[in-house]
């Protein structure tokens, strides 16, 4: 092991390899070794580690996390917390004659916080019951940020604000929600949500692209059981049935139904309005309305290379 700075009147700063000087060093705080990277030689033991302290002890509860001492910082609450907080005192010498806790902790999160951190936990709470990813938890969280310091929102519940930012987040991360699955997690109603994403759109001057009916397909077939068959030919239905224009007005939901219900009943896994309605959140009577438009001109929306279990001319033509 050599030492660079040795010599008589130099301090000792720096471990290097006798015979790569200029290579660098591996620490391995495992095995409290320094290793040169070109020859493997340990040229330095003992090494110290100077990470995380992982260890817990047998009085600590064992959902604490020892990595850390209090909470993480949150970039978007207005101020950092960073004071001491006082435990309970449970001995006679922690109170005073008339009760009174001789150390008392202040407030110290002020109301603007505290209605961010609540917004952010309920956001947190609907998207984990929908599964969605921490991605589109962190863009609503900054859409609501956005919008609370803006204040242009005035009078409309927070509740409210955080449903329609989660799914405004979700249509701009491309993985676009329905608002009847935004409001069954929610405990705002689908107006209220349908009012406040509108508003969030004009105060914050920002947009959504333009749902289509291939942003729900895979998840609403993944859900009634569909094979990836009877996926792809609703898929091209929904496509062609909007290019040839035969669903005039019609929400990209419905035709997706509409879609799913006409491909299911030409093949072997057939299901009623009623299963896919439950899953795609529409009436029975709006898949009815679509596919009426779009039976006439079945023969042009299946793909060429589908396999009929069950004939056009045999679909149901309500």
């Amino acid at each position: 092991m050599a030492l660079a700075g040795s010599g008589r009147g130099e301090p000792l700063s720096k471990v290097l390899c006798p015979a790569h000087p200029d290579a660098p060093l591996i620490e391995d705080y495992r095995a409290g070794d320094m290793v040169c990277s070109e020859c493997g030689l340990v040229v330095g033991d003992r090494v110290i580690d100077v990470g995380t302290e992982w260890r817990t002890f047998s009085n600590e509860k064992a959902n604490s996390d020892p990595t850390r001492v209090g909470a993480a910082e949150n970039p978007l609450l207005n101020g950092s917390d960073l004071s001491t907080m006082i435990g309970r005192g449970t001995g006679d010498a922690s109170f005073e004659e008339g009760g009174v806790p001789k150390y008392q902790n202040r407030r110290t999160m002020n109301s603007s916080d505290r209605a961010l951190v609540n917004a952010f936990r309920e956001i947190s709470n609907m998207a984990d019951r929908i599964n969605l990813p921490k991605t589109i938890v962190d863009r609503a969280n900054n859409l609501f940020k956005q919008v609370h310091d803006g204040k242009t929102l005035k009078g409309r519940s927070n509740d409210a604000i955080a449903s329609s930012c989660l799914y405004i987040a979700c249509r701009q991360e491309g993985v676009p929600r329905t608002f009847k699955e935004i409001c069954a997690v929610s405990k705002i109603s689908k107006k209220e949500i349908g009012r406040c994403f509108k508003l969030i759109l004009k105060a914050l001057e920002t947009s959504v692209d333009l749902i289509t009916t291939g942003d729900f397909m895979s998840r609403f077939c993944a859900n009634l059981g569909l094979p990836n068959i009877v996926q792809r030919a609703a898929t091209h239905i929904a496509k062609k049935a909007v290019e040839l224009d035969v669903v005039p007005g019609r929400s990209p939901i419905s035709v997706a139904a509409a879609a799913i219900y006409m491909a299911s009943q030409a093949s072997d896994d057939k299901k009623s309005q009623k299963e896919i309605g439950d899953i795609a959140g529409v009436a029975d009577v709006t898949i009815r309305q679509s596919y009426k438009l779009m039976y006439p001109r079945a023969a042009e929306l299946f793909p060429d290379d589908f396999k009929f279990c069950t004939p056009i001319e045999q679909l149901p033509q309500l």
